[in-house]
């Protein structure tokens, strides 16, 4: 889109007979057009002055002739062509064109450099075919950008010209009306090249804080959706000829970026070509300046005026190259994450096992951005030999053989790179290993931060993570010693080369004149820039080869095989799900398969109840279905659309409506509908925000029941025709389950084919299917009644259940005695007056901090005083000013020494020079290889100091901020800033005072014969100081921005990580994948105009530079004769040829560290959290065999989450005796968990008090408490490790004590079948382990801590009913001396207990003796046990109770 008037636009539409489309022809069209027009011209002019010339009879006038003609008629067909695009309609130029284009400017630059040169040699003037060469070169470089761009300029709008104006919109043209523009998109040639089309940005940048909404879109062609297809269109065509391995990878990333890198190579070549125009010009400037005037002071303009042309073509190649570069590693990035990321979504479970979220997220945020560096740093790769070239052909043209010994000295140089190259290659694999394994543990302590400060094992976990972290600091000390020994290589790389080449010519005897020496100088001063980029080179492809290798092998993992499950049409089949002779297996190479023989027809409409006992097969019989499984045989067929209800619940971020409806447009009637049948409607009563409440991540601040109900409710409203229900009724309790069974399975969903799994056995009874599983087989399968006949196993589970029911119903009838007079000696009160909530509109997960303006001198302070108080902070910029000092003063030893002419004598001898110019050269190299040593050993110890720092403050951080902090967050900073600590910002801070020192030894050269530069210096700094005032606002908001942007694009990724398996149910990857292709669109957008800014800030201080050297060359030309010392003159020039550089390299180093200190900023933000309570206070610190009898006194308890947020629990009372069991229920959502969480201190009580014997827990450490206290919580976590490990991460216990629990926890003879026993693999989050399984772990670690005092927090809710009586008789009696809170939603676990607490809105509803309770008819836990036992009895007669519900 270009911005002109609707006028304009109307005056350059075309009209054709056969449509009405409108031709829009741009700047970068016109001017192309003048061009074409202005060369034919000049080339008849030229023809015409060669024809009036004359033959002068030789045959190269004939040639040239020839040659004139043909160029003409090539140009006159050029222009023909380039009229006739509009009516053809060419928005693209063709590759002939283009080619023809280039080389016609490559053949105009060559004649006008051998004009120049032919000129300055020839001391002569300017003929008339010059003139035509140079004139023509002006258009060729337009023409040659033009070819560069491969646009013509020509766009056109398809439509009617007589549309309505007024027309109603559709809504895509809104959506596209609503987008941002994109700057660089709708920008002109001349803005391209200066990068004006920034300046809006800058001024809005300038009045106030960008915000994200603030800054414009990337150009079509990079966006994430556009870089993506492409991206995946290169793979696909690799794929099918190559196959897939990794050299795949790397062609298609290849074939991906070509075109983009042949064009940055182009300008990257022309750029180095040029920086060595000035070089080869020393020795004619220097003879000029001598005295050889022969065309009085026109010859010097000329000199001046090629100089400073092949500055401002270095300058505007050099910044289009950089900015080139960058715009393709941000397509590269944005097309790696998404690939990335829907291979997260594709993978299949074996792969998944040798691919944790941490790993991948490493992936995504550190591997990826050594990859988008390489981007950069590869123009280097073509850059290099050109300079190389150059050099020796200017060395070669001045010193003849001698230019020999400096290319045997470079190629000396460049042979060390190989050993040190494959030294960094093996240390960077190394390093990122150990990077891998610390962000894999970092995000599983973060994901499951609460269960350890629950047991107590957070600073366990924290030792684990900093011997994680030590590890990988010794690989980054090893490796940064070599980059050391490489940094001390190159650095005195041309101090070598250049005492090789001098040493030689002394040696056979070549004139070291003034001109030649000076030349020299130049020449490797030009090139020590590109030697000095070798480590960095060097450094940068081992890493990205390694995170290549990486992200390649990923790619190449196996992916979910969507041949597993065939789908039927509806129309040709009434059976939904059908299974035949299916066997799968989770691991391919396992001798036992998961399940097999599996045969099974469901029939539409039918209702399958799974059932068995924990570990055999009933999720992985829903996984087979779900095509998740890998399927070794047989067939599996489904007919119809599918929702999933995971056993563990997933939860998006986000607020409950969005969970809910999950990406379905919004019905609000079917909504309503949907959210009574789940009984949600009193939580949005309760919620702050109703059904708008924002989620905290994985459903933080949700109780179990509320996720579960909010993850059937999700099931419910996607209204699909088969339902696959795994165990969705465990974390519900009585009352809560039956209304969701009957009004939601057997109400609503009443006609859909549904099947669940469930421990339930009162649900079995309605199923028209019951299959009961055993060791991966379908062991029995009927209906309800057939399978009771049949006696064989399925009576084992009913028995269990119907013991526990008798249990039930005689506690029930033995307290229907007449009652006594009531003597209540346990006191419990509670206000019951209903408080009316504020509804708060603040979020529960706020925005990220973010500062604004200047980062603070603080934040510069606590980096270079971090480690020994910036004591070597001093020495580091002592040793580069000597070595400043000392490489001046070699230079300018040589230009003072050196004779001005070959038959002028030395001022001393060539040995005596020679030697001290050696000496000279290796004090610089001594100087900064002690700089280099302490700046690595320093910079290394100050990532460490803030890494440490961070990591103890995040772990001791309470839960509220894990609450309210995405994981993504913290792991943005504990590995993308992290890796800036650890590998750029002490190189880039240290580069800003040498670069400093550098640019005052440049000052203090050239100030001693063009001391009035000074007076130019003045204002041209202020212009700097004003541009850099002007750019650093825009400029830091931008890197802020990327940033905090960043972080959403990891928590995303982990997030759908774990819920694949649902997102792949609901038929939902697109829509993810289109999410996480928004994320990095947010992300690009203040990244590319980041890295913009930068270019547009250096290109105007390229120009300042060139400025202020042309001023000096003209200065110095302007001079009478003996007013200066010519080789002292000529020094100044050698030196003035950096400035440009120079003054870029300093202004750009302050500024980016400046973004790159941001880095710094968000790590102390995390660095200086609020702490918990203390670990141990030694003055309060209670008996060591406390607690002895555990009993547990509430006071006026009142517990919130947050200030902002209502309170959860209010003013509860209650003893719990000591040695009793008491037990907890209530509905979900009524502060059962809170009440825990308020006992081990995960929430810090608001008012009140909570003592144990006698102990107020708030006066005593957390360590002290916690581990004093034992937990079977309601989410089991395991660790990825061993079983083991898992079981006592604190290795506390022998095998056999671990073997004895095993065995109480129903878990000894599975462990024994394994071959590694106690060392059995545990994945991440446990995911190789059923669920039920994982609660009898938890109950093992439980057993082997014997605490006194053990909480039951839903503890057997996802075991069957013969495993939790066996389990339940295990715990009476090992825990029978102890105090007992259990939490359950299944009555007969607490139905013996002592005393019962009832809960309701975080209040005390009733607190008694069972039999008390349940002798009043108006008692709610006599109520809750009615309604269970009436549920549990329709077992006995299940006919009747399908007839009711139905």
């Amino acid at each position: 889109m270009r911005s002109r008037t609707n006028v304009e636009e109307m005056q350059n539409c075309t009209t054709d007979q056969n449509n009405l489309n409108c031709i829009r022809l741009s700047f970068s069209y016109q001017a192309a057009k003048v061009c074409c027009l202005l060369l034919p011209v000049t080339n008849l002019f030229g023809l015409v002055f060669l024809l009036l010339k004359g033959s002068q009879g030789n045959c190269k006038y004939i040639t040239s002739v020839l040659a004139e003609t043909t160029q003409l008629i090539s140009w006159i067909i050029l222009l023909v062509i380039t009229l006739n695009l509009p009516r053809t309609r060419s928005e693209k130029l063709s590759w002939v064109i283009r080619t023809w284009l280039i080389s016609s400017t490559l053949q105009s630059a060559t004649f006008t450099v051998i004009d120049i040169q032919s000129i300055l040699q020839e001391k002569s003037f300017l003929r008339i075919e010059q003139y035509t060469d140079i004139i023509s070169l002006f258009p060729c470089i337009l023409l040659f950008v033009i070819a560069v761009r491969g646009t013509t300029g020509i766009s056109s709008d398809s439509g009617s010209l007589r549309e309505p104006l007024l027309q109603v919109q559709t809504s895509k043209a809104k959506h596209v009306e609503s987008q941002r523009s994109s700057l660089y998109g709708s920008a002109n040639l001349l803005q391209l090249m200066t990068f004006s089309w920034l300046n809006p940005l800058f001024a809005t940048g300038r009045r106030k804080p960008l915000e994200q909404n603030e800054v414009p879109d990337v150009d079509k062609n990079s966006s994430a959706e556009f870089v993506s297809h492409s991206f995946d269109s290169c793979l696909n065509n690799v794929k099918e000829r190559y196959g897939l391995r990794t050299s795949s990878i790397y062609r298609a990333i290849f074939v991906f970026i070509r075109k983009k890198a042949a064009i940055n190579a182009s300008f990257a070549v022309v750029a180095a070509g040029a920086s060595y125009v000035g070089p080869s010009l020393i020795v004619n400037f220097v003879k000029f300046l001598g005295g050889e005037r022969q065309h009085g002071l026109r010859s010097g303009y000329v000199l001046v005026l090629t100089f400073l042309g092949a500055k401002v073509v270095e300058s505007v190649c050099q910044r289009q190259w950089n900015f080139g570069a960058q715009q393709l590693a941000m397509r590269v990035r944005a097309a790696l994450i998404s690939h990335i990321y829907k291979k997260g979504l594709e993978l299949s479970s074996e792969s998944r096992q040798s691919h944790t979220s941490g790993e991948i997220i490493n992936y995504i945020s550190v591997d990826i951005q050594r990859i988008t560096d390489l981007m950069w740093h590869s123009n280097i790769i073509w850059m290099l030999p050109v300079q190389i070239s150059l050099a020796i052909y200017v060395l070669h043209k001045n010193l003849g053989v001698g230019s020999f010994a400096g290319l045997a000295a470079t190629t000396m140089v460049m042979a060390c790179n190989i050993p040190i190259t494959r030294a960094q290659k093996r240390f960077q694999s190394s390093i990122m290993k150990a990077k891998d394994e610390r962000m894999k543990a970092t995000a599983e302590v973060l994901r499951n931060m609460k269960i350890l400060k629950l047991q107590a094992w957070d600073i366990q976990y924290l030792h684990k993570l900093e011997a994680l972290r030590n590890t990988e600091y010794n690989w980054l000390w090893r490796s940064e010693r070599v980059q050391l020994i490489s940094s001390f290589i190159f650095w005195g790389a041309p101090m070598f080369i250049s005492a090789a080449t001098f040493g030689t010519c002394i040696l056979i005897g070549i004139p070291l004149t003034t001109g030649r020496v000076l030349s020299a100088l130049a020449t490797f001063r030009m090139l020590q820039e590109p030697i000095f980029t070798i480590p960095d080179l060097l450094s940068v492809l081992a890493q990205g080869k390694v995170s290549a290798d990486r992200i390649a092998k990923y790619l190449q993992e196996d992916e979910m095989k969507s041949d597993v499950v065939e789908i039927v049409p509806r129309t040709e089949t009434e059976i939904d799900v059908e299974i035949d002779h299916g066997i799968f297996c989770w691991k391919k190479d396992s001798v036992y398969p998961t399940l097999e023989n599996i045969q099974l027809k469901v029939h539409r409409g039918m209702k399958v109840a799974i059932c068995g006992t924990v570990g055999s097969g009933k999720s992985s019989l829903l996984s087979c279905i779900l095509g998740e499984l890998p399927k070794m045989g047989g067939k599996v067929k489904i007919s119809g659309s599918k929702a999933y209800v995971s056993q563990s619940p997933w939860i998006i971020s986000g607020n409950v409506r969005e969970n809910i409806i999950f990406g379905n447009p919004f019905d609000s009637e079917k909504y309503e509908k949907t959210v009574e049948v789940c009984a949600l409607k009193k939580d949005f009563e309760l919620f702050p925000n109703g059904d708008l409440t924002e989620i905290g991540e994985r459903g933080i601040n949700m109780s179990g029941g509320q996720k579960q109900r909010i993850q059937i409710a999700r099931a419910v409203y996607q209204d699909a025709d088969i339902y696959l229900l795994d165990d969705p009724f465990s974390a519900l309790d009585a009352h809560t389950g039956t209304q969701l069974f009957k009004d939601c399975l057997m109400g609503t969903l009443r006609d859909k084919t549904i099947l669940y799994v469930t421990h339930q056995v009162e649900f079995l009874p309605v199923a028209d299917l019951i299959l009961v599983m055993q060791n991966g087989k379908i062991d029995q399968a009927g209906a309800f009644d057939e399978l009771l006949r049949q006696n064989t196993g399925f009576e084992v589970l009913v028995g269990a259940h119907s013991d526990a029911l008798e249990l039930i119903l005689n506690t029930e009838a033995s307290s229907k005695l007449p009652r006594d007079a009531e003597i209540n000696l346990l006191q419990a009160s509670s206000s019951h007056n209903s408080i009316e909530e504020k509804k708060s509109s603040r979020r529960l997960i706020k925005d990220e901090e973010r500062e604004k303006g200047s980062v603070s001198k603080d934040v510069y302070w606590a980096y270079l005083t971090a480690v020994q108080g910036g004591a070597m902070v001093p020495i580091i910029v002592l040793a580069h000013t000597i070595f400043q000092i000392l490489q001046v003063a070699s230079n300018y030893w040589m230009a003072w020494a050196s004779p001005s002419s070959a038959t002028t004598e030395s001022a001393v001898g060539l040995k005596f020079l020679f030697l001290v110019y050696v000496l000279l050269s290796v004090g610089c190299s001594l100087c900064s290889l002690i700089r280099a040593t302490i700046l690595i050993k320093v910079g290394l110890l100050t990532s460490q100091k803030f890494f440490q720092k961070m990591l103890h403050s995040v772990l001791r951080a309470p839960m509220s901020f894990f609450d309210s902090t995405p994981s993504g967050r913290i792991l943005n900073r504990a590995s993308t800033d992290q890796s800036v600590l650890d590998l750029e910002l002490a190189a880039r801070l240290a580069w800003c005072a040498f670069s400093v020192i550098q640019i005052l030894g440049t000052i203090a050269v050239m100030s001693q014969v063009a001391w009035p530069t000074f007076a130019i210096l003045i204002p041209v700094s202020a212009i700097c100081i004003w541009y850099q005032q002007y750019y650093i606002p825009t400029a830091r908001e931008l890197a802020r921005l990327s940033e905090i942007q960043r972080s959403p694009i990891l928590h995303h990724f982990a997030e759908s990580f774990s819920g694949a398996t649902t997102i792949r149910a609901f038929g939902q990857k697109d829509r993810f994948s289109n999410t996480n292709l928004d994320l990095i669109d947010n992300y690009s957008r203040p990244w590319f105009h980041d890295f913009s800014a930068v270019e547009w800030f250096s290109f105007r201080l390229d120009l300042l530079s060139n400025f202020v050297f042309a001023f000096s060359l003209i200065l110095l030309v302007n001079l009478p004769e003996g007013f200066f010392s010519p080789s002292i003159a000529g020094l100044a020039v050698t030196y003035g040829l950096n400035l440009n550089s120079q003054l870029a390299t300093i202004i750009w180093f302050i500024c980016n560290i400046e973004t790159t200190m941001i880095s710094v900023e968000r790590i102390l933000q995390y660095s200086r959290i609020p702490s918990e309570a203390p670990v141990l206070i030694e003055g309060c610190r209670p008996p060591t065999n406390w607690p002895q009898v555990g009993t547990i006194c509430f006071k006026n308890l009142e517990v919130r989450y947050a200030e902002h947020l209502p309170s959860v629990l209010k003013n509860i009372t209650c003893t719990v005796p000591g040695r009793k069991q008491v037990g907890i229920v209530g509905r979900t959502g009524s502060g059962k968990s809170t009440l825990i969480q308020a006992l081990f201190r995960i929430v810090e009580p608001r008012e009140g008090t909570i003592q144990i014997d006698d102990v107020d827990i708030c006066k005593i450490g957390l360590h002290d408490l916690r581990s004093k206290l034992s937990i079977i919580p309601q989410d089991p976590i395991l660790f990825e490790g061993t079983v083991r490990g898992n079981l006592d991460p604190l290795e506390e216990y022998s095998d056999s004590r671990i073997w004895e629990v095993l065995d109480k926890c129903q878990l000894g003879d599975l462990m024994r079948q394994d071959s590694k026993k106690l060392d059995s693999t545990v994945t991440e989050n446990g995911e190789n382990w059923s669920v039920g399984q994982r609660q009898l772990f938890c109950l093992g670690r439980a057993l082997l801590k014997r605490s006194n005092i053990l909480v039951l927090d839903e503890a057997t809710a996802s075991i069957d009913s013969a495993t939790d009586a066996i389990i339940q008789a295990t715990i009476c009696h090992e825990f029978r001396d102890c105090t007992i809170l259990i939490i359950a939603h299944r009555i007969h676990t607490v139905i013996d207990s002592d005393l019962i607490l009832v809960l309701s809105e975080g209040s005390i509803v009733e607190y008694d003796k069972p039999s008390k309770l349940l002798e009043r008819e108006d008692s709610s836990f006599a109520k809750l046990i009615k309604e269970y036992s009436t549920r549990s009895q329709s077992i006995h007669n299940p006919t009747h109770t399908a007839t009711k519900t139905s």
